[in-house]
């Protein structure tokens, strides 16, 4: 009779232990689901982005072409605003253009660092 029940103990034992694998099984199973979807979410925003790009390229190679003289503006006043245009637009496509995270998908909202930035 002891035979069953230290049995009985043994099994209730091990059946505990398979059960907390299951929990540490599906906690790790969690985090991988979340990071495929932070994932696919980025792969979306950079398809997105390289299609903008790739799209207008004849069209900024020519006006790239053209002299400074002919465009009305200096070239370097002329940089320094489509780099600003240029980041704002890929901070308002969602992903951070700060120094700390600089390329990271923004995942909650605004980054301070980033308005930080933009602001100056």
């Amino acid at each position: 009779m002891k035979d069953i029940f230290l049995r009985v103990e043994e099994l209730e034992s091990h059946l505990g232990n398979v059960h907390a694998d299951f929990g540490d099984l599906k906690l790790k199973i969690k985090e991988l689901l979340e990071e495929n979807q932070r994932l696919r979410i980025e792969n979306q925003q950079l398809r997105k982005v390289l299609k903008r790009e790739t799209e207008p390229v004849a069209v900024t190679q020519e006006v790239a072409e053209e002299p400074a003289a002919i465009k009305g503006e200096p070239p370097l006043a002329m940089a320094v605003g489509e780099g600003y245009d240029n980041l704002a637009r890929l901070y308002h496509e969602g992903f951070h253009i700060c120094n700390v995270y600089y390329g990271h998908l923004r995942m909650e909202g605004d980054c301070l660092f980033c308005l930080s930035f933009l602001s100056k």
